[in-house]
């Protein structure tokens, strides 16, 4: 599976953004996928999951409530929507396939990183 993530930007605090991933390659509606983060100087850390078949969803505490992982099987695209945005939501974001863990280590592919830059 590659994994293309786009939608990153600029915005300021309170503001919005939606992330895509598009999936290519083998299957993908059998995939679990997950969002995860990077902070400059900081490890990697999970965002959000979905199930295969978007049943089921898993968030980081601290997104809860403003951000909202989906997907669309047939076109083979996950999404991120992420509202209230805040400085500290800063970092490149991946998109990641094979798990629905918490854990980076589970999953099998990884796509390249989307910067988002949150102003205050």
């Amino acid at each position: 599976v590659q994994l293309q993530a786009s939608g990153g930007g600029l915005v300021q605090a309170g503001g919005s953004l939606r992330l895509s991933c598009a999936a290519s390659g083998r299957t993908f509606s059998s995939d679990d996928m997950g969002w995860f983060r990077q902070a400059a100087g900081k490890e990697r850390e999970f965002v959000a999951a979905i199930s295969w078949i978007g049943s089921s969803t898993y968030y980081a505490d601290f997104v809860k409530g403003r951000f909202t992982i989906s997907r669309d099987n047939p076109k083979k695209m996950v999404y991120l929507q992420m509202n209230s945005l805040k400085p500290e939501d800063t970092a490149v974001y991946y998109c990641a396939a094979g798990s629905r863990s918490r854990d980076p280590d589970r999953y099998d592919y990884w796509g390249q990183g989307t910067q988002v830059t949150v102003s205050s």
